[in-house]
């Protein structure tokens, strides 16, 4: 999709982010404009240490900008305090971490319902039967009992796919979601994600892996700060 079709789901405009300590201050992002469209499958690469986990805080709203302006689904999230942007988070997106972040204790089922109980959303009932339908989708159905500690790292990132899928947000962003696995299953979790683009959704995946960035519909390259293709 593009913008002659649609108006874009995120935007950034000349947003820069300086972090400041007492010996100096460091650059991370450094004047990015960026459009991302319903249904792309927006890839950002660059080597480490150039601002794309930055960005990704950025765009979920985990931490603000120095300056710019940054839109999600037409709501200006440069104006919100933390609150207000974790409900625009919970609302518009799910987040994928390189380090799965589930809930040792919860079951595998448990931990793709628990946002929908944070969220308030359908019963009980409701909430198993969905969480069901998402973990067929990524295949690890018949793990529904387990704890995550049984399952491979690959389980580990389709169960967090998942959980990210809980609320049936319109982006889902994926900081480095493939970082821990082997090539082999990396490519399967990147399967999930173009699956998921066909179907409408709105991804945001952030890797240093040049093979599997070739895989999104679109890439932005990042390099000290600054997006150079």
């Amino acid at each position: 999709m593009n913008s002659s079709t649609a108006n874009p789901l995120i935007e950034l405009r000349s947003v820069v982010k300086v972090y400041n300590s007492t010996a100096d201050s460091v650059t991370a992002l450094n004047g990015i404009d960026l459009q991302i469209f319903p249904g792309e499958f927006l890839v950002v690469t660059g080597k480490s240490g150039s601002g794309k986990t930055t960005l990704v805080n950025m765009v979920t709203g985990l931490d603000r900008s120095t300056s710019g302006e940054i839109w999600v689904d037409s709501e200006p999230l440069h104006k919100f305090g933390s609150e207000r942007a974790a409900k625009l988070r919970g609302r518009t997106m799910g987040v994928v971490f390189q380090s799965f972040e589930l809930l040792p204790t919860l079951t595998v089922l448990q931990n793709v319902m628990l946002p929908m109980d944070f969220a308030g959303r359908a019963s009980r009932s409701e909430q198993r039967k969905r969480a069901m339908n998402l973990l067929e989708q990524v295949d690890i159905a018949d793990h529904a009992k387990k704890l995550p500690t049984a399952l491979s790292g690959g389980q580990q990132q389709r169960l967090s796919i998942a959980r990210a899928m809980a609320n049936n947000p319109a982006i889902l962003v994926a900081d480095e979601p493939t970082g821990s696995l082997d090539s082999a299953t990396a490519n399967a979790v990147v399967d999930i994600f173009k699956k998921l683009a066909q179907e409408g959704k709105t991804i945001f995946l952030v890797t240093h892996d040049k093979d599997i960035a070739k895989r999104g519909s679109r890439m932005i390259t990042l390099s000290d700060g600054q997006i150079v293709g």
